[in-house]
């Protein structure tokens, strides 16, 4: 969605811009709703599983489809992500090659996701399924990536994730607010929803309880999961560490929080647009930055896969920097539970993983 997320979405009280703004969110909420109602959708012979959040920026949605592809694969199964992957200019059937693409060719997220399992860019979801099904591999599962409001393709399991923080900010509708469509229709659509939330030293059991799950608990009817995001691999060369982050993601305090936690020293925070294109200018100052405060860059693993084939000032930002590779976990019993979901969806299409 190329809207840049404005602070006031997030604020506790209804400010002017989201007042003034709210006839045109009304509309965009009916004609979101009357689009997804007067969709016809296709139904793949492939059990199809949608990773989708209720709201435009970050919530955790790549790394929640990167554990449900890792738990399909338990079972036994060949996860296959389908994604528009935006911000690129395939618009597909395109499968995914990290060695040969780049972001500007099929979009970042696309790219951290080829890394687990087969890709395919499609702006067409009907298109991309079909493409997926015919093509040669056993057990095949797709995992469809966004595309919760979208009713081109028929699911078998909606799981929506949420930032446990952030909630759904002012609860309006864009642009007055984040959210995509009217949250009770949103709500309609998700088998399961995933408040994904800060943990205390990496337990997820001890993070602490959202007010939004808490709300949901009330509102909504199905399972309302906790999740909590978190470094992966080895942190402790963070400690004490000087560093300047540079972030373009959808919730980048995140991120930034998350260094903290770890023992790093922030010299500099450098926050752009989700999807953000670093250009030359851009680099160079980061470097200088780094250079100045004598740290050590540091970013996300989404940045850093823009810059993958890089020359010049970019390239040299690619090599100098450090990446904070992240993962999803669960505690044990909503971990049992998910899995209880993601195996159920299987079998209900007669799919005999074991």
């Amino acid at each position: 969605m190329p809207l840049s997320e404005p602070g006031w979405w997030y604020a506790d009280e209804p400010t002017l811009w989201a007042r003034a703004l709210s006839p045109v969110a009304r509309v965009w909420g009916v004609a979101a709703e009357r689009r997804y109602r007067q969709g016809k959708a296709f139904r793949s012979p492939l059990p199809v599983i949608c990773i989708g959040n209720f709201t435009a920026g970050g919530t955790g949605k790549t790394p929640l489809a990167m554990y449900v592809a890792a738990e399909l694969a338990r079972f036994g199964a060949s996860p296959v992500f389908l994604t528009r992957g935006y911000g690129g200019r395939h618009p597909g059937p395109h499968w995914v090659q990290p060695d040969l693409d780049g972001a500007d060719d099929v979009g970042d997220e696309p790219l951290l996701l080829a890394r687990v399992a087969p890709t395919l860019v499609s702006r067409d979801r009907e298109v991309g399924a079909r493409s997926i099904a015919a093509g040669e591999g056993k057990r095949r599962v797709i995992v469809m990536d966004d595309g919760l409001q979208n009713a081109a393709l028929a699911k078998d399991l909606v799981l929506a994730v949420v930032d446990g923080r952030r909630g759904v900010g002012n609860g309006r509708i864009i642009p007055a607010g984040p959210l995509r469509a009217p949250l009770a229709f949103q709500l309609g659509l998700a088998d399961a929803v995933i408040v994904n939330t800060p943990a205390h030293d990496g337990d997820p059991d001890a993070a602490a309880e959202s007010p939004f799950a808490v709300w949901l608990r009330d509102h909504f009817g199905g399972p309302v999961l906790k999740a909590t995001t978190r470094a992966a691999g080895d942190t402790s060369w963070l400690r004490d560490l000087p560093v300047v982050a540079f972030s373009g993601i959808g919730a980048p305090q995140r991120f930034f929080g998350l260094l903290e936690r770890l023992g790093a020293k922030l010299v500099s925070r450098r926050t752009f647009a989700d999807h953000h294109r670093f250009a030359d200018d851009e680099a160079k100052a980061l470097l200088a930055d780094a250079r100045a405060h004598g740290a050590t860059l540091c970013t996300t693993e989404k940045d850093h896969v823009r810059l993958a084939l890089a020359g010049g000032a970019l390239g040299e930002l690619r090599d100098a920097s450090r990446v904070l590779p992240i993962r999803l976990d669960f505690g044990e019993r909503d971990a049992v539970r998910l899995a209880g979901l993601l195996e159920a969806s299987l079998v209900a299409r007669s799919a005999p993983f074991a």
